[in-house]
């Protein structure tokens, strides 16, 4: 939307989210060509990378955590598992379509080519540093997945108003981290147009901690810099043009 002149955008949210991947984590323990190419042909027999491999390979970057402490309990102490709301959304994984899944490991992980300008979109090449926006970038502290050190890395592509938030938790608990949730912290800090990079400890170091969620930030945040607030469209009128699809809860939650 950047290299298209679309201005319909006025902020611009990251969660967790990494766009240089130099040093994208314990993840890259598996990105190498010949665990692509296994990877490809895997997809390319069924069309995409089936949810249990995904999530597999998540559970292998946290072993202790996510396997066997789950072992330990039921196996050995024959204890069940009480999952917490935050454990059972986490197992509502998604099947991931070939190609795209198979372009991300490769251009993203692999040859890093978002941040080098070498990313294609439509066909042309794309740059982060196009991108006049305000950010407000998340960082978790425990993230195993996007480490934020690595997602800090984003103000080094883009020159722009970036605010950055490092926040107390992993990657899922770190962003859903409502109000009210006991034993959460997290640290802020904005960047203006034309302020020196700041590297990431000494960033860490000038960032005032504030206890609590940092939902209330980010609402006001949004609220300082967005227009008027709209009313949804009307759901489940036909006569509006707005049919309901189906009864609730959809086909969606009953499908792996």
């Amino acid at each position: 939307m950047a290299r298209d002149h679309d201005k319909r955008l006025a902020t611009l949210t990251l969660l967790a989210a990494q766009t240089d991947f130099t040093e994208a984590g314990e993840l890259q323990l598996f990105i190498n060509d010949a665990q692509l190419a296994f990877l490809d042909d895997v997809m390319w027999a069924q069309g995409y990378l089936d949810s249990s491999h995904m999530a597999g390979a998540f559970q292998m970057l946290r072993a202790n955590d996510l396997i066997w402490s789950h072992l330990v309990r039921r196996y050995y102490l024959g204890e069940d598992d009480h999952p917490t709301d935050l454990m059972s959304w986490n197992m509502d994984v998604t099947r991931m379509p070939y190609r795209m899944h198979s372009e991300y490991l490769r251009m993203m992980f692999l040859n890093d080519d978002l941040a080098e300008g070498q990313y294609r979109a439509g066909g042309r090449k794309i740059s982060l540093a196009d991108i006049h926006l305000r950010v407000f970038l998340i960082g978790t502290e425990n993230d195993h997945i996007a480490p934020w050190r690595s997602v800090y890395k984003f103000q080094l592509l883009n020159p722009g108003d970036v605010t950055f938030v490092l926040t107390s938790g992993g990657h899922n608990a770190g962003v859903v981290s409502e109000p009210g949730h006991k034993h959460r912290h997290f640290c802020l800090l904005e960047r203006k147009p034309g302020e020196l990079y700041v590297p990431p400890e000494e960033w860490r170091a000038a960032a005032i901690r504030r206890e609590g969620s940092w939902w209330p930030s980010w609402s006001g945040w949004l609220a300082a810099r967005s227009g008027r607030p709209v009313p949804p469209p009307p759901e489940g009128r036909p006569e509006a043009g707005y049919p309901a699809l189906e009864e609730a809860p959809g086909r969606y939650v009953l499908q792996r």
